[in-house]
C-alpha cells in the first residue's frame, strides 16, 4: 500500500516552481536529503522526464508520476508534492502534449519490477478526482496521508 512508505517529512504543499525542473529539485530533495536516494537521483529524474514525461490529466487535475533508474536510489520510497499554482508536464506517451500538473508523486525504486505494483496503486488511487481535489486541499501532510489510506482501504473492500 502507498501510504504505509509515507512520511510527513517527505511531503511537501504549497511548493512554489516555475517549471517541471524545480518540482524535481525541490521533492525529489526532500527524498536526498533524507537518504532514499543518491545525489545524482534529481539530474535523473530531470533526464528521464525528457525522454519518458509523465504527467496524467485526471478528469481535470494534472498529476506527475516522475521516477528514475535504481542505480540512484538507496532505498524505496515515495515523496509527494502539492504546488501553488499547475507547472506543466508532457503527458505520459507524449512530447508534444502539456498536462498543467497540480500534484506530483515522486518514486524512489529499487526493484524496477515493483515499481509497476507502486504504479498501478498510486493510479488506482488518483482515478478518484474527490481524493485529488481532497490532497491538494488538505491542511498538512498527516491529512493527505489520512486521505491516501482512506482511499487504499475502500479499495481493498470492494
Amino acid at each position: 500500500m502507498i501510504w504505509e512508505s509515507l512520511t510527513d517529512s517527505l511531503i511537501c504543499r504549497d511548493i512554489e516552481a516555475s517549471s517541471y525542473q524545480d518540482v524535481m529539485k525541490i521533492v525529489g530533495g526532500k527524498l536526498t536529503d533524507a537518504g532514499y536516494v543518491k545525489e545524482s537521483y534529481v539530474d535523473a529524474l530531470i533526464t528521464r522526464e525528457r525522454s519518458f514525461p509523465t504527467g496524467i490529466d485526471m478528469n481535470g487535475v494534472g498529476v506527475a508520476i516522475p521516477h528514475t533508474n535504481p542505480e540512484h536510489v538507496n532505498q524505496p520510497g515515495i515523496a509527494i508534492g502539492v504546488l501553488r499554482s499547475p507547472v506543466s508536464f508532457f503527458q505520459m506517451g507524449t512530447t508534444d502534449v502539456k498536462v498543467s500538473v497540480k500534484l506530483v508523486f515522486v518514486l524512489a525504486v529499487t526493484n524496477p519490477n515493483a515499481h509497476i505494483g507502486t504504479l498501478q496503486r498510486i493510479i488506482q488511487v488518483i482515478q478518484d478526482t474527490k481524493v485529488l481535489k481532497d490532497i491538494i486541499a488538505a491542511a498538512d501532510a498527516a491529512e493527505i496521508i489520512h486521505i491516501i489510506q482512506a482511499k487504499e482501504k475502500a479499495i481493498e473492500n470492494k
